[in-house]
């Protein structure tokens, strides 16, 4: 394996549907042990995306490679390194969860042994080996997530593409979910993951993707991209003892100050400058007479970032 080359790449990929383009010229790379968070709207794009890096679509125009192998020249040898996981489960009556890994073993065409192993490792590693008799129609939402997730993996790819895996579970499960997903990435397995839980993902990721009407619009680390033809700026809130109508006004005429909210005894801004630059803030605002009880900054979210490059579009 190069371990130089991208295990995910889209070279300019497009997929129309009549005269939606529902992805519009997308590139992108994410190399050996990354996890990529792919992020937009309802509609935006990923799905169809990632479909076709799955082989379950073809583009209309571009490509995209799974460490190296076209999609659309060697479907097979992607389809030997890459798990898939969609966005809904799919189930079948009377199997339980030990007959459905089995199955999707026997699919991958892993034999004998190798078959007995791929279906402990991936139990052990999902945590689902006191389920092994149960039947699958009977499992909560979180195992099911879980189960899905090692029918992915049950072939030992060495690319993950997980479609909202997050959809629907409880705080727990998605935690759980999420440690499962990093330790994958720790051993090497490069991650690409859609989510709507974009604290989650700011969290797990190490790069993201943000795609809107079809085209990326931004891409990079959540830093990286706050950092994209602007300066870096802070949120800012500040508590007055008194009304903040009068510190607005002031903040106002500062060209270091941005997206002001004034409400009752509080302030919030974005603030384009260091922590010196902060501290000078402060100092300003005291000498300035206005008394002020709490001053705190924070680099914004990914949630934050996500609103600043988007304009809420769909098609």
């Amino acid at each position: 394996m190069n371990q130089r080359r991208p295990m995910i790449e889209l070279r300019g990929l497009h997929r129309f549907f009549g005269t939606t383009r529902a992805v519009d010229n997308i590139s992108f790379e994410v190399h050996r042990g990354q996890v990529f968070g792919y992020i937009g709207p309802n509609g935006a794009g990923k799905t169809t995306s990632m479909r076709i890096l799955a082989t379950l679509d073809l583009p209309d125009a571009g490509d995209a490679l799974v460490d190296g192998f076209s999609v659309v020249d060697d479907p097979d040898r992607v389809r030997q390194r890459l798990g898939f996981m969609p966005d809904y489960f799919g189930t079948y009556a009377n199997v339980n969860v030990r007959e459905y890994l089995d199955f999707f073993a026997r699919a991958y065409r892993l034999r004998g042994r190798d078959r007995e192993a791929a279906i402990r490792r991936v139990m052990e590693f999902t945590r689902l080996e006191g389920l092994a008799e149960k039947p699958i129609d009977g499992l909560s939402k979180g195992m099911k997530q879980r189960l899905c997730l090692g029918r992915a993996m049950i072939h030992d790819p060495t690319v993950l593409v997980l479609d909202e895996p997050a959809a629907g579970l409880d705080p727990r499960a998605r935690i759980e979910l999420r440690e499962m997903i990093r330790a994958l990435a720790d051993r090497g397995t490069t991650v690409l993951i859609s989510s709507h839980i974009l604290t989650e993902l700011g969290e797990m990721c190490d790069v993201v993707g943000i795609i809107e009407q079809g085209r990326l619009v931004a891409v990079g680390s959540v830093e990286e991209i706050q950092k994209q033809g602007q300066t870096p700026r802070n949120l800012v809130d500040v508590r007055l003892l008194d009304a903040a109508e009068s510190l607005g006004v002031w903040l106002a005429e500062r060209s270091d100050v941005s997206q002001l909210r004034v409400d009752g005894q509080t302030a919030r801004f974005l603030h384009a400058g260091d922590p010196v630059a902060e501290a000078a803030l402060l100092k300003a605002m005291i000498e300035a007479g206005f008394r002020v009880v709490a001053f705190g900054s924070r680099r914004r979210t990914l949630e934050d970032v996500f609103m600043q490059v988007t304009q809420g579009l769909v098609q």
